[in-house]
């Protein structure tokens, strides 16, 4: 089995309302997450991220920074993904399904109320960004 490279974009609005979306397809079906994709060969890592978003969703992002990376191990799967996870934010167009068979749906959410199941990598990419004080999280 090899390891493989996914990426995924933090995207928030001016309300700190985060963009997830719900998957189709294994690993996770039916579960929320970031938005992204499969890093393709020779591709770099953030040029996949505003690639994917925009097959996926038909908006425009700009990167803002890396959040987290995610070391995703499942061996009964057997699956190995490493996950880079950038903060994004949009710069152009409304979020859509542009890709029925991939995901189910979409939304924003305030980190405090997200919906459930969550993937692995929104998970630790929710808890980093609560630890370094971003995730719009009210105290």
């Amino acid at each position: 089995m090899q390891i493989r490279v996914g990426c995924g974009a933090f995207i928030q609005d001016d309300q700190g309302r985060l963009l997830l979306v719900r998957r189709r397809r294994k690993p996770e079906a039916d579960h929320w997450g970031l938005p992204g994709g499969k890093v393709d060969f020779l591709e770099r890592v953030p040029d996949t991220i505003v690639r994917e978003i925009r097959e996926e969703l038909d908006v425009d992002i700009a990167l803002t920074g890396l959040l987290c990376v995610v070391d995703q191990i499942d061996p009964a799967g057997p699956s190995h993904w490493v996950n880079p996870v950038h903060r994004a934010r949009i710069i152009r167009g409304a979020p859509r399904v542009m890709e029925p068979d991939a995901l189910a749906d979409w939304g924003w959410f305030h980190p405090d109320a997200l919906p459930g199941p969550l993937t692995l990598s929104t998970r630790v990419a929710v808890a980093a960004a609560r630890d370094d004080g971003t995730a719009g999280h009210d105290d």
